[in-house]
């Protein structure tokens, strides 16, 4: 039965839309609800930070990389918990997260694509009507990088996990290679991450 209703969602879920130039599929019902209702621009706090880590070495390693884009250490630390809380909580390595938003924005919060898309996860106004509320703003931390997450996690899912495929999806260029690439390279290099060793 469970199988069933999985294939049911996924031929649902199979149905394109098409606006400025971009396609998304419809998500499934249990998807839609996971878009925060928060309109505030307050990032992640230390006690939801620590819901999700073990430590703060994360934080430590990766505020030093980060520190060229986003001088400011408060706005740094409040923007990395924000990616780690996002990230883990739609099952996606925040590593992964840093690396598609250094290729998206070059972690601009108040970025626009010539398309149109918005903020440092790049987010079409179109997600808006699908998933979200009308209050939401793209340019707000949090907001942006649960949307960015939600409609990632969403393309791995439909692609069985097949993160080049995903990444294609996520950027409208599904079958060229040039876009995963880029996110592959930042992932594999500028943030890759061991627990066991963080400063390599």
């Amino acid at each position: 039965m469970f199988k069933l209703i999985s294939t049911i969602i996924l031929l649902l879920c199979s149905h394109s839309i098409y606006a400025n130039s971009l396609s998304y599929e419809q998500l499934a019902a249990h998807t839609r609800t996971i878009i925060t209702h928060e309109t505030s621009d307050q990032g992640v706090s230390y006690s939801e930070y620590a819901q999700m880590a073990d430590n703060v070495t994360w934080l430590v390693v990766m505020g030093r990389r980060l520190e060229k884009f986003i001088p400011d250490l408060l706005e740094r630390e409040e923007f990395l918990r924000t990616v780690f809380y996002e990230a883990r909580r739609a099952g996606l390595d925040p590593q992964l997260v840093l690396s598609i938003i250094q290729v998206e924005s070059g972690f601009k919060k108040y970025a626009i694509s010539h398309a149109g898309a918005r903020g440092y996860m790049q987010i079409m106004p179109f997600w808006i009507e699908a998933i979200g509320q009308d209050d939401h703003n793209l340019f707000h931390l949090r907001m942006n990088l649960r949307y960015g997450c939600t409609i990632l996690r969403h393309y791995l899912d439909m692609e069985g996990g097949n993160y080049f495929r995903a990444l294609g999806r996520y950027n409208g260029s599904l079958g060229e290679s040039t876009y995963p690439q880029l996110v592959f390279n930042k992932w594999h290099t500028t943030w890759r991450y061991n627990p066991s060793s963080p400063t390599s």
